[in-house]
């Protein structure tokens, strides 16, 4: 009887362990800011080496017009590794 209450405390507390620890690898991952040659790999639809207003999405499309510069309609290389880092979201 002892034994099976050992070996219940034993699997209670490596269950509690791996609760918890996919509660904080959830909340606690922080993601690289993506290169722009990733972005164009991703986004490039017609392959020119710039980013248009219609190929982009997420942050990049939401801050467009403050990341274009020039204003030429197009995000070039320079322009993206000038723009400001787009907020995080305040945790609750």
């Amino acid at each position: 009887m002892k034994i099976n209450k050992i070996k219940t405390a034993v699997l209670v507390f490596g269950m509690s362990i791996f609760a918890a620890s996919s509660v904080l690898a959830q909340g606690g991952e922080r993601k690289e800011r993506p290169t722009f040659e990733k972005l164009v790999k991703e986004m490039d639809a017609n392959e020119d080496g710039k980013l248009a207003k219609s190929e982009v999405k997420g942050p990049l499309a939401e801050n467009f017009d403050t990341i274009d510069a020039n204003e030429d309609g197009f995000i070039s290389e320079e322009e993206f590794e000038k723009a400001p880092k787009p907020k995080r979201p305040s945790k609750k």
